[in-house]
């Protein structure tokens, strides 16, 4: 398999036929401006030095080279051989919470930090599983497709934050809908979602929603977030904080662990519920849970060892533009003096 590790440089290709047009205008413009000084064979020997061919010459090294030059910045690579390998896996949505709440600082640095740390080392530790991404707050979005590819679903961890979701609100009903419409359920695989919340859930019905994921086969796994004392909402301004959020009589809003929420949607989506602490966020229990599910075995195909081959192309290239800078313009009188071929009359 040939692939381009720069894809994008190849682009730069589409200058080589604008090249060849502009060259082409401009020897037709030589050839109407030496007609118009006379008759071609007297020019000719005007101008003896003067070569017609070698401009040509010089113009195919430098197009070519200009090609291959390109060809290897983009760095063509060829896979060796195919890995054909079975895995076996479940299918994981994570419905992150992401509303202000989670900037809470009752674990420390924040409980929305917290749990991108948890994700992040359950990523690490994924083999086989598949794993996708769901922030809400006052509404839900796919933040990454169902995948298995990790290193994708770190880059998009790391984008996550509160700011993300411009709609303000705790909607986990609406989070946990989107999470089941997000499976493919023609595979048989076993399919959970694991919800990461503080339970502040102000907008709909999330018990509902975790018994209709039930009824679709999916299991509803609840890690809660905060502390039942609660903590203030912090301002962000700038990437500062600027003070902490208050209500309508001005009092400072403390935002508390629900873990009855938490814990009635567990039951309802026949999940386990665990509140995260400092020490441990639960997620290792929650994935002993995920692995006695239903799991499918598929097939799974990738290139592998791909080796770089752009120095062939880059040393070619080389050589033809030096090949090029010493070919002249001109004609050597001591080779056209040469007529090898001329054949002498008695």
């Amino acid at each position: 398999m040939l692939r381009f590790a720069n894809a994008y440089i190849l682009w730069a290709l589409v200058l080589v036929p604008l090249l060849i047009i502009i060259f082409m205008l401009v020897r037709r413009w030589k050839k109407k401006a030496l007609a118009s000084l006379g008759d071609k064979g007297v020019i000719t020997r005007i101008m003896p030095q003067v070569s017609s061919s070698r401009p040509t010459l010089k113009f195919i090294f430098f197009i070519v080279a200009y090609t291959l030059l390109i060809i290897g910045l983009a760095d063509p690579q060829v896979g060796n051989h195919i890995d054909e390998v079975k895995k076996k896996g479940a299918d994981i949505m994570i419905v992150l919470d992401v509303s202000n709440s989670m900037l809470s600082q009752d674990y420390a640095p924040s409980r929305l930090e917290n749990a991108k740390r948890a994700l992040a080392q359950l990523i690490d530790n994924l083999h086989e599983d598949r794993i996708g991404i769901i922030v809400f707050a006052g509404e839900p979005y796919v933040q990454m497709p169902i995948t298995t590819d990790y290193s994708a679903a770190k880059i998009f961890l790391n984008t996550i934050n509160t700011g993300m979701v411009p709609v303000q609100g705790t909607a986990i009903g609406a989070a946990i809908d989107l999470g089941v419409k997000s499976f493919d359920y023609k595979d048989g695989t076993g399919k959970a979602i694991i919800l990461m919340t503080d339970g502040e859930n102000h907008e709909d019905d999330a018990i509902t929603a975790a018994q209709n994921a039930h009824d679709k086969g999916v299991v509803v796994h609840v890690i809660g977030f905060g502390s039942p004392q609660g903590a203030p909402i912090p301002i962000y301004e700038n990437g500062k904080q600027n003070g902490f959020h208050l209500d309508s009589a001005g009092h400072t809003v403390i935002s508390k662990l629900n873990e009855d929420m938490c814990k009635q949607v567990a039951v309802a989506g026949n999940g386990v519920y665990i509140r995260a602490t400092d020490a441990n966020s639960g997620l290792g229990i929650v994935m002993d849970q995920v692995h006695k599910m239903k799991q499918k075995t598929y097939d799974s195909k990738s290139f592998k060892d791909f080796e770089d081959r752009f120095q062939f192309f880059i040393a070619i290239a080389l050589f033809l533009f030096i090949a090029e800078f010493f070919i002249s313009n001109r004609k050597s009188l001591r080779l056209s003096n040469l007529k090898l071929f001329e054949v002498k009359k008695p």
